[in-house]
């Protein structure tokens, strides 16, 4: 079965930074195009940035310059790192995979699989 694993929320200060890390299981499950999302409360969710299988990434224009995405292939993990944080980044962060699709993007149903979630806070 395979399962994404989030880690690494917290609550950190505004201008602060901190790494989310989305760790696959499951023996034959490669996370060919990934993305992270969030959610804020009263808010829709909405895709912070995504990977393809190549490896070029697309940012959402509120996190560009601040955060990055990236993949280690070998421990099947993707990282978000977040650096210079604002209060309205404050948000449970998702990450989402899909096993075949060279790049699924903003897409909700061309993830096959989602994280449990992992709540990020930013005080002000």
């Amino acid at each position: 079965q395979v399962q994404l694993v989030e880690s690494g929320g917290g609550l950190v200060q505004a201008g602060g930074s901190l790494r989310l890390s989305c760790a696959a299981s499951g023996s034959t499950f490669n996370m060919n195009s990934a993305a992270w999302y969030r959610q804020a409360p009263g808010k829709q969710r909405e895709l912070v940035g995504s990977l393809t299988s190549g490896g070029t990434i697309i940012y959402a224009d509120s996190v560009k310059g601040r955060f990055t995405i990236s993949r280690d292939g070998v421990k099947n993990t993707v990282y978000l790192q977040m650096n210079s944080l604002k209060p309205e980044d404050t948000a449970v962060y998702y990450c989402a995979a899909d096993p075949t699709r060279y790049y699924s993007g903003s897409t909700d149903a061309n993830y096959d699989y989602w994280g449990q979630g992992t709540q990020l806070t930013v005080s002000s």
